[in-house]
């Protein structure tokens, strides 16, 4: 046996041949209609991938930058006496709270009592009574 008949016997002429045709690139293709250049189609589409991964990283970007600005403009809502107050207005509100008091005078009670809009005639309200 030599030449073609080695090639057509199992196991006999190139390896890798078994059923399947060489292809330009040095690798078994899976027939005649098989693309030498598979491996590598997708450069064809190269501009349009980074293109969207560009879109992506923009959109990310402008998605954090939102969210600062977000987080900032709360920071501005929020009332931060050491940061809102300066020493001044600190003192003055000490001194208007100082200058607040209860009087528990009986004279002004009286007082209240008679220009009072409630009925006199009500029953007292007591807590979980129904009445």
């Amino acid at each position: 046996m030599s030449g073609p008949e080695v090639a057509n016997t199992p196991g006999g002429g190139a390896p890798g041949k078994e059923g399947k045709e060489p292809v330009a690139n040095g690798h078994a293709g899976d027939g005649p209609d098989a693309n030498p250049f598979a491996e590598y189609m997708w450069m064809e589409n190269e501009e349009e991938y980074n293109r969207q991964v560009e879109e992506e990283l923009l959109e990310q970007e402008f998605l954090e930058r939102c969210f600062q600005e977000m987080l900032e403009e709360e920071d501005q809502d929020w009332f931060i006496p050491s940061r809102d107050l300066n020493n001044q207005g600190v003192g003055q509100l000490q001194q208007q709270l100082n200058g607040l008091s209860v009087s528990d005078h009986h004279s002004n009670v009286e007082e209240v009592a008679r220009k009072s809009m409630l009925n006199p005639e009500a029953k007292e309200f007591v807590p979980g009574m129904k009445y």
